[in-house]
């Protein structure tokens, strides 16, 4: 299927690794220049010297805590014109409200929540004055199936989904999509570690991690390969109708009362 995505530059975020990096090489294999940006530089590096030998296309790599609102307009002015943003970045940290105190709320909101309305706000301007442009929020079912022990996730999550159709259902009319994907667990590092976690503190073991996923759909995780398929179908030319909304890909989990 041609997506018609040849030659667009893709800014993606939080692209060092699991999602970010799997949407980076997939938009690489459709022939588009990528602007990739982390919070760690030598990781960063890494990953573009390993794109730019696998698909020949031109690597930006920008080294910077979108937590800062300053660093936000630092790469927008370093970035230039941008035809695709995927907002990536961030991990909002899990506990009840009990446990998750002001500091680590703030951190974990700093990134996503604010990082995504601040990156929209920037870059949706270019794009509007040049009349065309897409954007995509990777967010995550703890917005759909609210948890307690997710607390500060379930509420950052909810928000970023209710600006994603309030701004996408508007922006259509200055030719901006505006489009939020929610993907349910996906095996990375980060969720690994949660699930031996969560083992520990419930049977004793993490060799019990694999109970909580045995009833999932295939009985695994999301691949982060699955997620970036969705993302960079999004953003091309054959989802042109798709804006103000959130796909969810999930295997089925949030309508099966689970979230876990």
């Amino acid at each position: 299927m041609e997506l018609g995505l040849t030659g667009k530059t893709v800014l993606i975020t939080g692209s060092s690794k699991g999602i970010g990096l799997a949407c980076a090489h997939t938009f690489a294999a459709e022939g588009c220049n990528l602007q990739l940006v982390a919070r760690t530089a030598q990781t960063l590096e890494a990953a573009a010297a390993d794109i730019r030998a696998r698909f020949q296309v031109q690597v930006m790599t920008h080294a910077l805590d979108l937590s800062d609102s300053a660093n936000v307009n630092a790469l927008a002015a370093r970035a230039g014109d941008v035809d695709v943003l995927v907002n990536n970045a961030g991990a909002i940290p899990g506990g009840s409200i009990d446990m998750v105190d002001e500091a680590a709320w703030r951190q974990g909101w700093d990134l996503k929540v604010y990082g995504y309305i601040n990156m929209t706000r920037v870059f949706l301007q270019g794009m509007t004055e040049r009349g065309h442009g897409v954007i995509i929020n990777d967010i995550g079912t703890g917005g759909e199936k609210l948890d307690y022990d997710y607390i500060a996730g379930a509420a950052g999550n909810a928000s970023i989904m209710a600006f994603t159709r309030a701004i996408g259902a508007r922006s259509m009319h200055r030719g901006v999509r505006v489009v939020g994907v929610n993907p349910g667990p996906v095996e990375t590092d980060r969720i690994q570690t949660v699930m031996r976690q969560k083992a520990v503190a419930e049977f004793g073991s993490e060799d019990r991690a694999g109970d909580y996923y045995a009833h999932w759909p295939m009985g695994r995780f999301a691949q982060p390969q699955e997620v970036a398929d969705l993302i960079v179908f999004l953003a091309s030319a054959r989802a042109s109708y798709i804006s103000g909304t959130v796909v969810t890909i999930d295997g089925g989990m949030v309508n099966n009362n689970s979230i876990l």
